[in-house]
């Protein structure tokens, strides 16, 4: 929550929630999940991933593995449609998942031949579709190939620093293409420093160290008056819990109609037993 807000969110504009702060969203996985056929949770990435990790370590396929997480795409289902979200953004490997939501949704609807839900679409943008961390794969804290923006600067720098690099000579010519700290420097140039940018490398006449300094300056330029945002809201838990509450109430009363409406679908007297 400190991160988004640090960087620009304005929960005046937006709803900006806690998840588990809205109730009727795990009413709503369970009454999805009814609508939900196994074969389809068996393809969800996550999962199997899980799966596979298991067997090629010889443990049994199922090891450590709970019900949460084979369930995990409903509740992503339910946390898209219970607000009626026609477009949700999101990297290309987030993509099964609205596949997924699309599917649960258009189930639910033909069974009671209404428009419950809307079907929502994927919105992906090519350019930034998996951000790359510092060893090429993609950025992720599992990897432990993450870029700690928030991080003080010394500590920052040693991360850019650590970025994987081949053992070209400065002398040599690069391709931009085949590096991993141009895959990361270029979303935070304009067209013209990026045209740059390509330009020196293919001339050569530099070390990989020259750049990650660059790199690492930029980012600071980027990202310093965003940390001290983000270290004022750590240091104020409340003002955080109040803003994500105030969040969860739209939340909650945006998702009001569409829950009715599934209710009143499938039968169950919630609304009734609320007025009597």
């Amino acid at each position: 929550a400190a991160t988004w807000l640090a960087l620009g969110l304005d929960p005046d504009r937006v709803i900006f929630f806690r998840q588990s702060d809205v109730p009727e969203l795990f009413e709503l996985t369970y009454i999805l999940s009814c609508f939900t056929a196994k074969g389809l949770l068996n393809r969800a990435h996550a999962y199997k991933a899980a799966v596979d990790s298991n067997m090629e370590a010889g443990r049994d396929q199922d090891k450590g593995i709970n019900s949460g997480l084979y369930f995990y795409p409903v509740l992503m289902a339910a946390d898209i449609l219970l607000y009626g979200s026609h477009f949700v953004p999101v990297g290309q490997d987030q993509k099964q998942h609205i596949e997924m939501t699309r599917d649960i949704a258009m189930a639910f609807n033909h069974n009671y031949q209404k428009d419950v839900f809307v079907i929502p679409e994927a919105v992906i943008q090519e350019e930034v579709r998996t951000i790359p961390g510092t060893d090429g794969r993609k950025m992720s804290k599992s990897y432990g190939n993450e870029i700690p923006i928030f991080e003080k600067s010394k500590s920052l720098r040693k991360k850019v620093m650590s970025i994987v690099t081949d053992s070209r000579a400065p002398e040599e010519p690069k391709d931009p293409d085949e590096d991993y700290i141009y895959a990361i420097y270029r979303y935070f140039l304009n067209k013209e420093e990026n045209a740059a940018l390509r330009a020196r490398y293919l001339a050569g006449g530099f070390g990989y160290g020259e750049i990650k300094q660059e790199l690492y300056l930029r980012l600071e330029e980027v990202f310093g008056e965003k940390r001290e945002r983000y270290e004022h809201f750590l240091a104020d838990r409340g003002q955080l819990d109040l803003i994500l509450a105030e969040g969860a109430r739209k939340a909650r009363e945006t998702g009001a109609p569409i829950m009715d409406s599934v209710r009143e679908a499938v039968g169950t007297r919630h609304g009734e037993l609320q007025k009597a």
